[in-house]
C-alpha cells in the first residue's frame, strides 16, 4: 500500500542555549499526527501551547483516507485526525483495527459542487456525478442527492445507502465513484461532484457559499459524522494525548475555523 508522508517541521522545540554555551537537553515527547489534505492551521496554536510542556507535534500528511488508519495501527504515527465516527467504525469492523476515538473535533458537511452549472435544476438526463467511493461517504452523498430531488431511496436503507438501494433515478444519472480526495479534481470532467468539506476547502471552495446542495448536519454527540482524534486503543488513556485533546478544544482553534475557513467547519465541542 502506498503511503505519502510529508513531515511539517513547523512545530519544533529546540534545546535551550545558555550564556555559557552549554545546552540543556529537553525531554521532549514527539507526537506524530496523521492528517489528510491541507487543513492544518488549527494545529498551530495547539503546538504553540504544548511546546513549553515538552510536547512536539509533527503532522504527517497522507494523500488518501485509506492510509492514516493503517499507519496508526502499524505504529508509524501516534494519532490521526481526518475521519468521523462512522468511517472509523467501518474501518475497525472491516479491517480489525484496534483504534479508539479520544476527542471530537469538527463537523464537515458534504456538498454538491459544479463548474458547469449554477443550480441543481440544470442537471439533465445522463449527466455524470462524481461521488466518494468509500461505503460511508458514498451513502452520505446519495442522501444529499436525494434531498436535492434527484433520487429516491427507501428510508429503510438508512443514512448511508449503497448504489443498489436507489429506487428511482429519473434522470438516469451516471455515478463516477472515486476516492474522496479525488472528487474536486473531477470537476472539469463531470457535471457535478459531491465533495467532503475538507477537500472542498483545499480546492478553494466554501461549502456554504459555493455548493449547489449541502448536507445539513445536526450538532450533538449522537451525530456519526463528527470528526474525531483517534489513537491506538491500548494508548487511549495516555496523558499526553489527553492534553492534545484539551488544547484542541479551545477558543483559539474555534477562531481559526472561523477566520481561516470562513465557517466551512463547525466545532464539535
Amino acid at each position: 500500500m502506498k503511503k505519502i508522508f510529508v513531515l511539517l517541521p513547523v512545530f519544533l522545540i529546540g534545546a535551550v542555549v545558555f550564556g555559557t554555551g552549554q545546552k540543556a537537553a529537553v525531554n521532549e515527547r514527539v507526537v506524530k499526527i496523521g492528517t489528510v489534505g491541507e487543513i492544518t492551521a488549527m494545529w498551530e496554536p495547539i503546538a504553540a501551547a504544548l511546546k513549553n510542556e515538552g510536547i512536539r507535534i509533527e503532522l504527517v500528511k497522507f494523500s488518501e483516507y485509506v492510509l492514516p488508519n493503517r499507519a496508526l495501527e502499524d505504529g508509524e504515527i501516534d494519532m490521526n485526525a481526518f475521519q468521523h465516527y462512522a468511517y472509523l467504525a467501518n474501518e475497525v469492523k472491516t479491517k480489525n483495527y484496534h483504534l479508539t476515538p479520544i476527542g471530537e473535533t469538527l463537523l464537515a458537511p458534504l456538498g454538491l459542487f459544479s463548474r458547469k452549472i449554477k443550480s441543481v435544476s440544470e442537471i439533465k438526463a445522463g449527466d455524470k456525478i462524481a461521488i466518494p467511493n468509500d461505503l460511508v461517504n458514498e451513502g452520505r452523498a446519495l442522501r444529499v442527492l436525494e434531498k436535492a430531488g434527484l433520487l429516491k431511496i427507501p428510508a429503510e436503507a438508512g443514512p448511508t445507502p449503497a448504489l443498489s438501494d436507489i429506487a428511482e433515478n429519473p434522470l438516469g444519472l451516471e455515478f463516477i465513484e472515486v476516492e474522496a480526495a479525488q472528487t474536486p479534481r473531477l470537476l472539469d470532467d463531470v457535471t457535478a461532484s459531491i465533495i467532503n468539506g475538507g477537500h472542498a476547502v483545499d480546492a478553494g471552495l466554501n461549502p456554504e457559499r459555493d455548493s449547489l446542495a449541502l448536507e445539513r448536519q445536526s450538532e450533538g454527540s449522537q451525530n456519526p459524522y463528527i470528526n474525531v482524534l483517534v489513537v491506538r486503543t491500548a494508548e487511549k488513556d495516555d496523558p499526553v494525548y489527553k492534553r492534545i485533546v484539551e488544547e484542541y478544544h479551545t477558543d483559539a482553534v474555534k477562531e481559526i475555523f472561523q477566520k481561516e475557513y470562513k465557517g466551512a467547519f463547525i466545532p464539535a465541542w
